[in-house]
């Protein structure tokens, strides 16, 4: 189990270092195709960061209504995720007019979600990710994708009214409930494997393996012409809207980074590195919420830059920048998570969460 835990926390720990180059490049770089090896090198982490991390969180949930057959057990178990459902959502929206792309509040909603399904058979969150993403591609044919949004600036117009929190909430915000359910769903799923067994890494890994080469083939021919214009775009999208190709490939990856994570635990779980950045990866929230408050001040004073948690309108800053400024922040997290945690079990955040949930 510590092993199994280690590997889980390693991809966390990935997933958070991915999130701190993607959002320090919408706030202060250029969301264009990139022109260099840095900037190439910071896109191939859209959206796999923030598969991972969700995909993570269910998985945590899994574990945690592992062997809860007692009806009592049970019932208070749901009533502590629901509460830190509550947590993230209301932690979100206060982050939200701070940083307009957060990923909590939408978090809590699919902790709430989940919390209703905890104890079922592990087949149905399958069957429940294919919905989620079928609702969302069908609610495409009602409402466009673009109601709400200012692109120029990539801005929620009606954000704070009834209408378009829902809209934003359940359809077309960064992180919706469909279709990044789906994402959380597959966490669960796979929260509920055994992964000691060395056949189960196997078999994930090699899943996303063909997953994604399946997927990178169809890209491929899609670049070449060999689809109409409207499915070229559809297979190509990246992240926003977020197509089926694109959530399989995302989901590919992510099982891929997984199950070696999961290995590299095993292997060495000893190894001081390791060690640390598992305890990194057991802070992610701290660390989330650190980088888009702390982090964006620093930078933002570094690069003499003006902040407004909207896509910029000066001069982008450089790629190799923002690579070389997230690398140093993410080694001071790491740093401190080593350090906080020689005194205490969880992050500061991790622990209010839990004594506000019990």
């Amino acid at each position: 189990m510590n092993q199994r835990i280690i590997g889980f926390d390693l991809a966390r720990a990935y997933a958070i270092f991915g999130m701190f180059i993607v959002n320090y490049s919408f706030s202060f770089g250029s969301i264009m195709a990139p022109t260099d090896s840095a900037g190439y090198f910071m896109s191939l982490f859209t959206g796999n960061s923030t598969a991972i991390f969700i995909i993570c969180a269910g998985i945590g949930v899994s574990l945690l209504s592992a062997n809860k057959t007692n009806l009592e057990e049970q019932k208070k178990l749901k009533s502590k995720i629901l509460k830190r459902s509550w947590f993230l959502f209301g932690l979100g929206l206060l982050l939200f007019p701070w940083w307009s792309g957060d990923i909590l509040h939408f978090y809590g909603g699919y902790l709430h979600f989940a919390a209703f399904i905890l104890f079922i058979d592990k087949k149905y969150y399958l069957i429940f990710g294919f919905l989620a993403i079928l609702i969302f591609h069908s609610i495409l044919f009602v409402i466009p994708i673009e109601k709400g949004w200012d692109f120029t600036i990539f801005k929620y117009t009606d954000f704070w009214s009834i209408e378009g929190f829902l809209r934003n909430t359940f359809y077309n915000g960064w992180n919706s409930m469909f279709p990044w359910l789906s994402y959380f769903f597959l966490g669960m799923f796979l929260g509920k494997l055994d992964w000691q067994k060395t056949s189960v890494k196997i078999k994930i890994f090699l899943t996303g393996l063909f997953l994604f080469l399946g997927i990178q083939t169809l890209r491929y021919f899609a670049k070449n012409d060999f689809f109409s214009l409207v499915w070229k775009d559809y297979i190509m999208a990246e992240y926003y809207p977020p197509y089926l190709p694109f959530i399989l490939l995302t989901m590919a990856f992510a099982l891929m980074v997984i199950s070696f994570c999961i290995f590299i635990g095993e292997k060495f779980s000893k190894n001081y590195l390791i060690q640390a950045l598992s305890k990194t990866g057991q802070m992610t929230l701290t660390h989330y919420v650190l980088h888009l408050t702390l982090g964006v001040i620093i930078f933002a004073f570094l690069n003499n830059k003006t902040y407004t948690g909207y896509l910029e309108d000066e001069i982008p800053t450089k790629p190799y920048i923002i690579l070389s400024f997230s690398v140093v922040f993410y080694i001071f997290c790491v740093v401190f998570s080593v350090i906080w945690t020689k005194k205490f079990k969880k992050g500061p955040l991790e622990m209010l969460m839990r004594k506000i949930s019990g």
